[in-house]
């Protein structure tokens, strides 16, 4: 069976689109692309074409773009371009050249799609491109996630060139004289998936010969055995993992216990940026002493007594606010404080949020910082013994992840009141007071 009766036969097996429903095609110029293109016409399926223009190659960018353009013209097929400045936007977003262009590319289809209301973006990945990815995904060890390739369907993406091999659509180019362009840095080894290519695919086929048609039907049962793998995941998860707050608890006798370590670690951890070489440093933590942390891109896991706690990195961190008068409300960190002035109350809440302190040793501005190594303090209630902050969060046993969000109310140059915990000795409400200043914290 020639290639267009096999592409026609799983279209209408795929049932990627209902009957009428158009087609965004993602064209670059290039044979695979060129191929799509021709089946979908020869086919009568309704589509258009979108073609990115990264600016990389110089005039061989702005041919390729005239050269797509020209075809649809030809044919009377619409064509929706644009161009990226893909150098700049990958310097601001401290990405490499192919991420950047994947993203820019992939968030630009997906507009043009819901705009001009086509139901699918199609690419032309196939067969090649799926035994590639499997290599590259093994050999970076993302684990079992990886070994599905490139998924046939992926939200409003489809790939149905997938089941043909690269021979199958240079022949079909060959045969049908399907004009393109050559992309020249697809010569080159410059980028990861071309090195794998040029070097590793040609080796796999000599001892190989089927690779391709073999890895793609075996993609499909690691597609399924991934979900399996997956729901199973998903129990342990929901059984291990304990949410407060924005932060997560693994209670380390319970994870002790669990069969399979490394690989439930890696599954557990994933999520929050750990990769796969952390693995060994995460589960060092189990037997390490508290205070021990290992950080990824976006969190931190830290032991803290009989728990690995996962916490955010990318937090709000109060700097040194002054307040010169009262009332007066300020944001800090995750708080937010109120100051008020009062007379003596009779009576004076037990609320560990509020600090009543007396006001004729009040000296302004007040500062409210975040603590420092050497803050002491002298703690209400113990007659006028100093305390290290650092002490006091440990005998108030404050998690190792929530110590950075304590604040000090510093008046003059002694503090006055550890925001949540207690305020200072000489600060308190005697007989003698008039006028309490009221500090009120409240989380954000």
């Amino acid at each position: 069976m020639i290639l267009s009766e096999q592409f026609i036969a799983h279209w209408n097996a795929a049932k990627y689109t209902q009957p009428g429903q158009a087609v965004l095609l993602a064209v670059s110029g290039g044979e695979d692309s060129m191929v799509m293109c021709n089946l979908f016409y020869a086919a009568g399926i309704p589509f258009a074409v979108a073609h990115c223009n990264f600016g990389l190659r110089g005039q061989d960018s702005e041919s390729d773009e005239q050269f797509v353009k020209l075809w649809c013209a030809q044919r009377a097929v619409q064509f929706y371009s644009v161009q990226f400045d893909t150098k700049n936007k990958a310097a601001e977003w401290k990405k490499g050249i192919q991420e950047t262009a994947r993203i820019l590319r992939y968030e630009w289809f997906e507009q043009i799609r819901s705009h001009h209301h086509y139901s699918r973006i199609a690419t032309a990945h196939h067969a090649n491109d799926n035994l590639e990815t499997l290599l590259i995904n093994l050999f970076k060890g993302t684990g079992i996630s990886g070994l599905h390739g490139i998924l046939s369907e992926n939200g409003n993406v489809i790939r149905p060139l997938l089941f043909a091999t690269k021979d199958m659509i240079s022949a079909y180019a060959g045969a049908n004289e399907v004009v393109f362009r050559e992309d020249v840095s697809n010569a080159s080894d410059d980028y990861l998936r071309n090195a794998v290519r040029h070097k590793i695919v040609p080796v796999v086929k000599e001892l190989f010969p089927n690779a391709e048609t073999n890895v793609s039907e075996s993609i499909v049962r690691f597609a399924q055995a991934e979900q399996i793998f997956m729901r199973a995941i998903e129990t342990v998860r929901k059984k291990m993992l304990e949410h407060r707050g924005q932060d997560v608890y693994l209670p380390i006798r319970k994870f002790i216990q669990q069969p399979q370590r490394e690989t439930l670690c890696y599954e557990l951890f994933r999520p929050y940026g750990f990769t796969p070489g952390q693995v060994p440093h995460i589960l060092s933590l189990l037997t390490s002493e508290s205070g021990r942390y290992i950080t990824s891109e976006s969190h931190k896991v830290i032991r803290d007594r009989d728990f690995l706690i996962i916490t955010s990195i990318v937090t709000t961190r109060a700097d040194f606010v002054s307040i010169e008068s009262v009332p007066c409300t300020i944001h800090a960190g995750k708080y937010s404080f109120s100051f008020s002035v009062q007379k003596k109350p009779d009576a004076i809440p037990a609320d560990v949020m509020e600090a009543w302190l007396d006001m004729k040793h009040i000296e302004f501005p007040l500062t409210l910082r975040p603590r420092k190594q050497g803050d002491y303090l002298y703690p209400l209630g113990m007659k006028i013994k100093k305390k290290k902050v650092s002490r006091l969060l440990i005998d108030m046993k404050v998690p190792v992840n929530k110590k950075d969000d304590v604040l000090i109310l510093q008046t003059g140059k002694r503090i006055a009141w550890v925001s949540g915990m207690r305020i200072d000795e000489r600060y308190k409400i005697t007989d003698s007071t008039e006028s309490v200043l009221v500090v009120k914290c409240t989380r954000l």
